[in-house]
């Protein structure tokens, strides 16, 4: 039966909202975050005003930084259609002015080398400063992220994927709470395909359920920016039948070859990989430096949830929202045991749901609405108990 805990409803809300406690803070950038032309000129501005970067990577990782680099003179060339000021997405290794984004490259390796990438960012930062949340020695460093290589299903096998990547950054976060710490998850394998793939999705998991920012590097490279999505790539771009089938293609360079340089892509280093894929990379990046700095998502209202219970189904609807391209739908079990607790389900653009359940079974349930930006604000939390 459907029963009213407000107490517990209103304590759940707390807790969701809570930008160090769950759901409610997570920043995801992938595929949907590459469409460069809908960043304002504004948002562009105000990220290079107030962002001050540090980016540990290896040569996977470089794909961001050459990928931005070549937008500068794409963008000043009128690429894509865009008419910003020369220089508009300038960016440097130095502090040097708000003209010019900060990302700076003092760290070395990447985050598949631990503990050295945790030491480093702690040495980088300096001792915590409780005034501020940032660390002494670069009191200015307000965004950290790390990059992978090619270490990140070796953690899942390894079984070490939470204790040397995802519990460090955590508590990085905790330490340095003035500090935006970004996750990531590894380049695609086609020749390690099955233990990628899940080592990603437990980043992605992790990030979602606990309100973390992640720039989901496979998710941008699995998808072309017509936002085709290929199940087998590789990190060349290249794409298969199946994990074991033939290849049949490189998305990358058929995509290239049916547009116009310079028009619609742009040439840049490009590890590993084509230019058009660091150009997607360089999209996404943008779109993560601009939410980072305060550009803000398209007013999107939050569903209403409905829910029913007959017998031992439930079934749950909620109404279409406009400008949105998708639904999370939340559950946590009661009694409510901790953020660890709460879970997400990506419901695409599906409305609704039914699902048969056991006797005994009492959980909260809420949705959210999202579009390539970000999502809205929690729908009513609705609490049921199937006696």
């Amino acid at each position: 039966m459907k029963t009213s805990h407000p107490f517990l409803a209103l304590f759940l809300l707390v807790l969701l909202a809570s930008p160090t406690a769950s759901l409610a803070g997570a920043l995801i950038i992938d595929h949907r975050g590459t469409a460069i032309t809908e960043i304002p000129l504004a948002a562009i501005q105000e990220a290079k005003a107030s962002l001050h970067i540090v980016y540990g990577h290896t040569s996977h990782g470089s794909q961001l930084t050459d990928g931005m680099t070549g937008l500068v003179d794409f963008a000043n060339a009128g690429g894509k259609g865009l008419a910003h000021p020369a220089n508009a997405f300038a960016w440097s290794n130095a502090n040097q002015s708000p003209d010019r984004l900060h990302l700076s490259e003092a760290l070395s390796g990447d985050c598949g080398y631990y503990p050295q990438w945790v030491n480093e960012t702690r040495t980088y930062l300096g001792a915590p400063e409780p005034g501020t949340g940032r660390g002494q020695a670069h009191p200015e460093c307000n965004v950290v992220i790390w990059s992978w290589c090619g270490q990140v299903a070796e953690k899942y096998r390894s079984g070490t994927l939470h204790s040397e990547y995802l519990t460090p950054m955590s508590s990085l976060e905790m330490d340095y709470p003035g500090v935006a710490f970004v996750y990531m998850t590894g380049h695609v394998d086609h020749w390690d395909d099955a233990d990628n793939k899940a080592a990603n999705a437990v980043i992605r998991d992790y990030c979602q359920t606990n309100g973390k920012i992640l720039y989901d590097f496979a998710d941008i490279e699995s998808h072309d920016p017509d936002g085709t999505f290929y199940e087998f790539p590789n990190d060349n771009c290249d794409y298969y039948a199946s994990a074991t089938g033939p290849w049949l293609g490189n998305w990358a360079t058929e995509w290239q070859d049916a547009h116009t340089e310079g028009v619609d892509w742009y040439t840049c280093d490009a590890a590993h990989s084509e230019p058009l894929n660091a150009n997607q990379k360089a999209y996404a990046a943008w779109w993560l430096w601009a939410r980072l700095a305060g550009w803000p998502s398209q007013d999107i209202v939050p569903p209403t949830l409905e829910l029913t219970v007959d017998e031992t189904t439930v079934a749950l609807s909620w109404n279409t929202v406009p400008n949105a391209t998708g639904y999370t739908l939340y559950y946590a079990p009661a009694p409510y045991t901790g953020p660890d607790s709460i879970q997400g389900i990506d419901m695409g653009n599906q409305t609704g749901m039914s699902v048969h359940l056991w006797n005994g079974a009492s959980f909260f349930v809420a949705v959210k609405a999202y579009d390539s930006v970000g999502s809205s604000d929690y729908s009513n939390i609705e609490h049921f108990y199937i006696p």
